[in-house]
């Protein structure tokens, strides 16, 4: 049997029609992709919760503060490269200044437009917006654990910045695991080396894994779908294991990388190799050609644990 694969963006359109029937409270603030962001049955079938204000995320953005301040809950829906970088300024004077309880949902992320070209592949956006105070930074590894970690965010009080994938990406978990928001999630257990990834490279690292195991080597593995607030004692853990290899969709100037070498400069001990996006931007071509052209392979994850352990 093949693998199945489904895009993230699919669970949000799932989730949040699902969340929207439950909680009259729960708003949709579409800007005008509704196709791409799989909104449009939410739309059709709760009409009254659904506002689309075009092509003008950041006008987007100050009507969705105004509606938290009478108690809705909404989503803002666009593309992550616009929703993170074009409204960045109104996210960090009306969302998160006041604190509000907003959420910026954003399918298209990292490099998983591909064809689109560079000016679509949102690289920076989970690193800007992690610099802002008060905002909670996720991305899940597949469709079911997406679909969690939008119902805890729809839960939680605050700014929320959720990023799915445009391509369909294999189904690791079952619609029964539990997912916390800020807290990692354990893949596999092992003591020669931890790989910490998140989002559609947790995939990789997972075969990445299998393909060390089987030549004796025992990884840990974490799922770290909550880059902000990061799960620091999961880092910690990883550094008794003593080396760690980050993989991410995404540059690994201030991402998952970044925020992990943080905690390991700041206990002084342990070894740390990123792979991500090499600090450049992409262009047209297949998702899995430009993963290629960035060393976020398998193979890399592979060779790159077997150079930290000689």
């Amino acid at each position: 049997m093949g693998l199945i694969k489904k895009a993230t963006r699919e669970a949000f359109g799932d989730e949040i029609l699902k969340l929207g029937k439950k909680n009259k409270n729960i708003y949709i603030v579409d800007i005008d992709i509704g196709k791409s962001c799989k909104t449009g049955e939410f739309a059709k079938q709760l009409p009254n919760q659904h506002i689309n204000v075009g092509i003008a995320e950041q006008n987007g953005c100050g009507v969705a503060a105004g509606l938290a301040t009478t108690g809705k809950i909404p989503f803002v829906s666009t593309y992550a490269v616009f929703g993170s970088l074009r409204m960045a300024e109104q996210i960090r004077q009306e969302l998160c200044y006041p604190n509000l309880n907003v959420k910026i949902a954003c399918s298209h992320g990292g490099l998983t437009p591909a064809n689109d070209g560079a000016s679509h592949q949102s690289i920076e956006d989970m690193g800007v917006l992690r610099t802002f105070p008060n905002m909670t930074v996720i991305m899940g590894a597949d469709y079911y654990s997406t679909r969690k970690l939008i119902e805890q965010a729809a839960e939680i009080h605050g700014p929320v910045y959720l990023r799915f994938t445009r391509d369909a990406i294999p189904v690791i978990y079952d619609e029964n695991e539990e997912f916390t928001i800020g807290k990692a999630k354990k893949v596999k257990d092992g003591k020669d080396i931890a790989i910490i990834a998140n989002g559609d490279t947790v995939f990789l690292a997972l075969e990445a894994a299998k393909e060390l195991e089987k030549e004796g080597i025992s990884v840990k593995l974490l799922d770290m779908h909550t880059i902000k607030p990061l799960d620091r004692e999961a880092v910690v853990e990883c550094l008794n294991v003593g080396k760690i290899i980050t993989v991410e969709d995404h540059n690994i100037i201030n991402g998952l990388g970044s925020a992990v070498s943080e905690v390991v400069a700041e206990e002084g001990k342990g070894k740390l190799r990123r792979i991500g996006v090499q600090d450049k931007f992409g262009q047209s071509a297949p998702y899995e050609k430009l993963l290629e052209l960035n060393g976020i392979t398998i193979d890399n994850i592979v060779n790159t644990a077997k150079e930290m352990l000689k």
